[in-house]
């Protein structure tokens, strides 16, 4: 995880399921209640960089990935398409949704290591730069 300086996205959280059981969770924007938005701008660090998994256990068998999907943490997205608002659902993805029974832990790295591109302008910065 990289410190929190405010960039759009989500963050590291401690998630309750319906059973009560309590884990480490990557938790987008949009899952999250409006009224507690603030949480975000107050978390320390912010969504993964580097996402490390194996899909074979210590037997070098195949994990059954399917197994570490929780399909009711799909979620409603509000965005704008060519100048529209749009809602979507986003079915669980590589970490919202499909760490559910993973052991994970989050790790501290450099800010320098996360260059996001959300939007067309963020290509103009620096670490997207062709180097001379």
């Amino acid at each position: 995880m990289v410190k929190n300086t405010g960039q759009p996205g989500g963050g590291p959280f401690w998630v309750e399921n319906e059973n009560g059981v309590i884990s480490k969770q990557i938790i987008e924007k949009s899952q999250i209640a409006k009224e507690s938005e603030d949480l975000l701008q107050t978390a320390t660090h912010f969504n993964p960089v580097e996402l490390i998994c194996s899909v074979r256990n210590y037997k070098g068998e195949k994990f059954d990935l399917p197994e570490y999907r929780n399909d009711n943490t799909y979620f409603i997205v509000n965005k704008t398409h060519q100048g529209k608002p749009i809602q979507y659902i986003e079915e669980p993805g590589l970490w919202n949704g499909s760490m559910h029974h993973w052991i994970t832990v989050f790790c501290d790295i450099p800010s320098e290591c996360f260059s996001p591109v959300k939007s067309f302008e963020d290509l103009d910065n620096p670490l997207h730069q062709p180097v001379n």
